[in-house]
Parts: structure tokens; C-alpha cells; sequence
């Protein structure tokens, strides 16, 4: 929590369909905000962190049905059994999980489209047009590929006629292109931010809010021969979770949300629709919607419906948690489309981690024990490490800011070859040889023991596993306290002391055999 204004810095996933098992697109994004709760955590602010399953609507209902199951039998099912196991695979730290289908959610729900229609924001139509069950979305015509195809889906859309109620979403034009105009930062990346507004210029339709023809969906509290529409539902779950309606002392706290992380599948309904149904209830607009780039399979977005979806434990299995989390965030610009190989995965993995990271790592602690007992010597910090380190403190942090986690990584693994430059050009192991030397020796031992103090700092919301043992192995966790009491603000300031008790480690990121066989989840 800021000092300042005693708000918690709160992320936010979007909730995922549970009409299948989760894929890695799924998982790219959840390991995108926990890297970023992570890293504001390990900057001594408070921290909220929100993601959860979106579980009503059609979609969800089909495939309970063609499992034999009953729609809510089905959630809990997926639920236990891949969603939140997806969490635990990733050494995800989320501080709260919602399922849309929780009392604590359907009611604040209905308290909120109850006074949105109380102050005359709802009125009743008809609608009749194309909509894609896979998307759950209303579709334009304009946007259909030979005119009946869903772009994302790839499949026919189906016709809808069905009375139902109806937000007034098109009065809300103006006062949304005034909004984006005052907060420019408020949809990013600046592609994401240019569609949207040129989709709102181009005029808003009114939102049908409701369906009639299936019951599985949160009631319409007025008429209850309706179901709120799963992604009006669905939306407010960042305000229900959030204390909304219930624990007013907890929604100051949180609300607005500093940052809603989203696939640019579904940017309209976060920085359109959503800020539009929060000016009408007002209530203050989240900070930032960040719409990131899809993972790609043989050119086309990775999907479960197609079968084209890999299973994030399919890749954990063979390379880790922490390679996984580091390799999305490492290769793709986060805003930008990407694709998975799992040849480039393993080339990242054995150069930069295995080659470069970890073994530097196992190195110093092994010289340390064998060169001084395993008790860190008293040295001089080389000087121009001290100025590398500060370096990639300030563009790593930087970069996290505008949640450009391939710059922030990037900076800090240009300093881990410059550490690992350091160590060869100064080569220890010759200098170890003549006693004459030792104040070299100590110097050289000390500065990389500390560059790595910095590294295990640095790089822990992305590895925790690893860095945790590097830590450990360091002796950091006895002299220093715990990696997680670290800040980033101090990384270049406080240094390991003389006499921390090292013990050799282990490969962090042993040589890995040939790959497996990845089938599509």
C-alpha cells in the first residue's frame, strides 16, 4: 500500500471460461500479473491480485451438457480440477479467486443492474442478429468473415431473436472518447488504444443485457424470466471481489483496479462497455487496460476450441515453472502477437538460463568453498558492477511501470553477462593459485556473491523457485532476512556482508534431455 495515498495496487487477470481446460494462452496472462504483483510487492507496496472463472452463459452450459453433467456440477468440476491446479503449476500468488457463480458475486450483481435500471439506464427491445457462442459476444455484421464467420472462432455464427433489456450504451459515446482523451495511458499498447477509439467514433449501438432462451446465467432481478447476459455478469466480478456492495472499507482500499490485464480479443468489452457501465453507476474508472497479443499455433490464435490449446504442465513438466514463466515474458512483447516453439524454449533456456544465470551461480559458490571454506570473503565491490547493477535496477523498474516485461528483463540479463564477462576476464581460478593474489581473489568472490544477491532480487518475481535456492545458497537468507523483505529500491544499496555462510549449489537449470511430445490439450 502507498504511503501516499493508501490504495493497494490491484491487478487483475480476466476470468476464464470454464467450458474447457486451461491453455497456455491462459497462462501467459496469469503469469503476467502475478510477475507483476510480484514485483510491487517486492517494492514494499500493498498488493491485490484478482483472477478467477467466469462461469455462466451458453457456452459453459453446452459442454456441461455434452459431459452429461448439470451447468453448475460441471464449474465445480473444472474448477477444481484445472483452473486452480493451472495457479499452483505456475507458483501463481493470487490473493483472491472468484467464480462468478459465488452468492457473494450474483448478489452485488443484482444490486448493481437493479439501480442501473431504477435510474432509468435499462430499457426493454428486441434484438435479432449474428452472435458467436464461442466469443459469448453479440456480434457486427461488418465484422464476419464471408459474411457468417466468427474471425476469432473461425466458425459460424448463429442468429439470434429474442426480447430482452438493453443498456444504453450509445449515450456514452461522448463521454468515453472525452475520458480516453484525458487519460491517454488508460488503454495500452497505443494500437489497442487507436482501435478503441476509432470504434467508438465510428458510433455505439445500445447492449442487450439480457437472455430468454436458457435459465443458466445470474436472474434478472426485475424480471426473472431473464438471465443477465454472461459478460455483464462477468465484468463486475473486478468491483464484486473487490468489496462492492458489501465491505466499503475494502473497496476504498482496492477500487479502481490500477490494472486489468486482457487478451485483445476482448479489449472492447473492458475499455468500452465496462468503463461505460461504471460511469453510470458512478463509480471511479479502473487506471489502465492492457490488451496483450495472442499466442499463436501454426499462424492462428492458440484455442480449445480448434484443439489447438497446449497445456501449460505439458511445458512445466520438461522445463519448469520458472523457465515458463521466464520464456513467454523474455520472448514476446508483451502487446504483441507471439508464437511458441519449443525449440527456441529450449535454446532460451540452456544459453540464457542454463549457460548464463544459473551456472554463474553454481561457479561462485563453488569457488567460494573451495577457495575460502565456504565463508564469503571480506572484498572491494568492483566498481563498474556497482554501476551495472544500478542500471539495471533503474530500466528494470522502469520498464515494469509500462509493463514492458521483455525490456525488464532484458535489462537484467544484460548485467548477468556482464557479470559473467567480469568473472572470465578476471579469471579467479588463476588467481587462486598464488596466495599473492588474495585480496584479488576476495574482491573478484565478493563482487559476483553480491551481483548474484542482486540477480536473486531482481529476477525473483519471475523465478521465485530458482532464486529462492540462490538466495539460500548465497547465505542471504541468514545475513539479510528473506528474499521477499528485499526491495527494489535498495537492491544497489544493500550488500551482502562478509562472512555469509556459502554452500555450492546445485544447477538451477540442469541440461534437459530431448524434448517430449507436446499434443494439443
Amino acid at each position: 500500500m502507498s504511503e501516499a495515498t493508501g490504495k493497494a495496487f490491484y491487478v487483475t487477470t480476466p476470468i476464464y471460461y470454464v467450458n474447457d481446460a486451461p491453455h497456455i494462452g491462459h497462462a501467459y496472462t496469469t503469469v503476467a500479473a502475478d510477475v507483476l504483483a510480484r514485483w510491487h510487492r517486492q517494492r514494499g507496496e500493498d498488493v491485490w491480485f484478482l483472477t478467477g472463472t467466469d462461469e455462466h452463459g451458453e457456452k459453459v452450459l453446452r459442454a456441461a451438457e455434452k459431459n452429461g453433467l448439470t451447468a453448475q456440477a460441471w464449474t465445480d468440476h473444472m474448477v477444481e480440477t484445472a483452473w486452480e491446479p493451472m495457479l499452483a503449476t505456475l507458483d501463481v500468488t493470487n490473493d483472491d479467486f472468484i467464480r462468478t457463480t459465488q452468492e457473494r458475486h450474483q448478489v452485488r450483481v443484482q444490486e448493481f443492474w437493479q439501480r442501473l435500471n431504477d435510474a432509468g439506464h435499462v430499457y426493454t427491445g428486441s434484438y435479432t442478429g449474428p452472435y458467436c457462442v464461442g466469443c459469448e459476444e453479440f456480434k457486427i455484421a461488418s465484422e464476419l468473415l464471408e459474411g457468417d464467420l466468427c474471425p476469432i472462432h473461425g466458425y459460424k455464427v448463429e442468429q439470434l431473436s429474442e426480447d430482452n433489456y438493453f443498456f444504453k450504451l450509445s449515450s456514452y459515446a461522448e463521454r468515453l472518447l472525452e475520458f480516453y482523451a484525458a487519460n491517454p495511458d488508460f488503454v495500452q499498447p497505443e494500437s489497442a488504444r487507436n482501435e478503441v477509439i476509432k470504434f467508438v467514433e465510428g458510433g455505439l449501438t445500445d447492449l442487450s443485457i439480457t437472455r430468454s432462451t436458457f435459465n443458466w446465467g445470474v436472474p434478472v432481478p426485475w424480471d426473472p424470466k431473464h438471465v443477465l447476459y454472461v459478460w455483464i455478469d462477468a465484468l463486475l466480478n473486478y468491483v464484486t471481489a473487490a468489496g462492492y456492495g458489501n465491505d466499503p472499507e475494502k473497496f476504498a482500499r482496492t477500487w479502481p483496479a490500477d490494472v486489468h490485464l486482457v487478451g485483445k480479443d476482448i479489449l472492447r468489452f473492458h475499455a468500452v462497455i465496462w468503463p461505460a457501465m461504471l460511469m453510470a453507476a458512478e463509480l471511479p474508472l479502473p487506471h489502465k487496460v492492457f490488451a496483450h497479443g495472442w499466442l499463436l499455433v501454426g499462424g492462428e490464435k492458440m484455442s480449445k476450441t480448434k484443439l489447438t490449446g497446449i497445456a501449460p504442465q505439458q511445458i512445466t513438466d520438461h522445463f519448469g515453472s520458472d523457465a515458463f514463466r521466464y520464456y513467454f515474458l523474455r520472448q514476446i512483447a508483451f502487446g504483441q502477437d507471439g508464437s511458441f516453439s519449443w525449440e527456441n524454449m529450449a535454446q532460451i533456456y540452456q544459453s540464457e538460463l542454463g549457460d548464463q544465470f544459473g551456472n554463474l551461480g553454481s561457479r561462485l559458490t563453488s569457488m567460494v568453498e573451495r577457495y575460502r571454506d565456504g565463508v564469503l570473503p571480506s572484498g572491494t565491490l568492483d566498481a563498474a558492477l556497482a554501476d551495472a547493477m544500478r542500471t539495471a535496477v533503474a530500466e528494470a523498474d522502469a520498464a515494469i511501470e509500462r509493463l514492458a516485461f521483455q525490456d525488464a528483463l532484458a535489462a537484467v540479463m544484460a548485467f548477468v553477462r556482464i557479470v559473467n564477462g567480469y568473472v572470465t576476464e578476471r579469471e579467479p581460478w588463476k588467481l587462486a593459485k598464488d596466495e599473492a593474489n588474495a585480496g584479488a581473489l576476495d574482491d573478484v568472490l565478493y563482487s559476483t556473491a553480491d551481483a548474484l544477491r542482486a540477480m536473486a532480487v531482481l529476477l525473483s518475481p519471475v523465478m521465485p523457485k530458482a532464486c529462492q535456492l540462490l538466495w539460500a545458497s548465497l547465505g542471504a537468507e541468514s545475513a539479510l532476512g528473506p528474499l521477499s523483505t528485499q526491495r527494489i529500491a535498495a537492491v544497489a544499496d544493500v550488500h551482502l556482508p562478509a562472512g555469509a555462510v556459502v554452500t555450492k549449489l546445485a544447477p538451477l537449470f540442469p541440461r534437459l534431455e530431448e524434448q517430449p511430445t507436446v499434443v494439443p490439450a
